[in-house]
């Protein structure tokens, strides 16, 4: 996926083919501006405002408790990217707005929005002291109860669509039965993949603060006995061998060094039974021979500023697996999001 610049009528498409748009402005004054407004409006609850019938700007701030000029403003950058409609003094919502950012939907980021409003838009004060000295912030160390309340509803968000479609496309071991989710906080992959496979259980292993404020979410889904938390860390918890068909490492890998990986890798492979698949489930990195992406690329910059490593890139992964004597398998990609994989490895 890439970020592209239209033009509206002829004379931009001219200016855009002669060099003579400064796109460098756009990118250092324009786009952030757009980001944070989409962010402060989600955070705001402008979004649910119109849904509920606020349509012009005075009654929108009003609803919101915000100042009205500052709104107008605020609303004028939404429309200008088509989170909104404008029609003679009223505002309406998108297709877009609706299906990805109202509260009500069963599809939204609105909670994503919201960490990052709050929490990750202050990280990238950070950025360029990460430049300088290759240091990512470790931010699981520092997250407060309430940060990781928001986080973990926030990864939640992120992770509705993409659950969805790794239950479509997992390469599940015929029968089945025992799945691990190294990791996995809100269980939503585990969810998806029990209600596709009715004979199938999993065990979601993450940290204590993790598992705290993730229970409820996963509590909602109706699972029972089928999908259950257990506290613990794989970097110091031993697996039992010749257990799990499935064992699943979902937006893990770019907190881990490749030693951790591959200490990982080696007990996924103990405790995977005959014909098991260990699947890393990632954006993963560009290859250094081909194009730069915008996904790969942007989250490749944001996990090494906010975490441990980065991306990886499928041949990193897949060596990881054949030194745990796992046979690499073709890496699933995904429709609804590009630049990310399940990568995976058979017993």
């Amino acid at each position: 996926m890439q970020l592209r610049v239209f033009p509206d009528n002829v004379l931009e498409w001219v200016a855009l083919r002669l060099n003579l748009v400064p796109m460098p402005l756009l990118h250092a004054q324009i786009f952030p501006v757009i980001s944070r407004a989409v962010l402060e409006a989600v955070d705001a609850g402008v979004f649910e405002a119109i849904e509920e019938g606020a349509t012009t700007v005075e009654s929108i701030a009003e609803r919101c408790g915000l100042e009205a000029r500052a709104t107008g403003q605020l609303l004028g950058v939404l429309a200008s990217v088509r989170y909104l409609r404008f029609r003679k003094g009223h505002y309406s919502l998108t297709r877009i707005t609706r299906k990805w950012v109202l509260g009500s939907s069963p599809d939204t980021v609105r909670d994503l929005a919201i960490f990052n409003n709050r929490v990750t838009w202050g990280w990238l004060d950070k950025l360029g002291e990460y430049l300088r000295t290759g240091k990512g912030l470790q931010y699981h160390h520092t997250f407060t109860s309430d940060e990781w309340e928001l986080y973990q509803r926030a990864m939640w968000g992120g992770a509705i669509s993409e659950a969805r479609e790794f239950a479509r496309k997992v390469p599940m071991p015929s029968g089945a039965t025992r799945m691990l989710d190294i990791g996995g906080s809100h269980g939503m992959p585990s969810v998806e993949a029990c209600r596709k496979y009715p004979g199938l259980s999993s065990i979601i292993l993450d940290l204590p603060a993790a598992v705290e404020k993730a229970a409820p979410l996963l509590a909602g889904q109706g699972m029972g006995e089928r999908v259950v938390h257990q506290v613990g860390n794989i970097l110091t918890e031993n697996l039992p061998a010749n257990t799990y068909d499935l064992i699943l490492m979902s937006s893990v890998a770019h907190h881990l060094t490749a030693e951790e990986n591959g200490v990982v890798a080696k007990k996924a492979a103990e405790a995977l039974r005959p014909g098991g698949v260990y699947i890393i489930n990632e954006f993963i990195r560009p290859d250094p021979g081909a194009a730069p992406e915008l996904v790969g690329s942007s989250t490749d910059l944001f996990f090494g500023l906010s975490s441990t490593s980065g991306n990886w890139s499928v041949a990193e992964i897949q060596s990881w697996f054949r030194a745990a004597d796992l046979t690499p398998l073709k890496p699933i990609s995904y429709q609804a999001i590009p630049g990310r994989y399940q990568v995976v490895g058979r017993k």
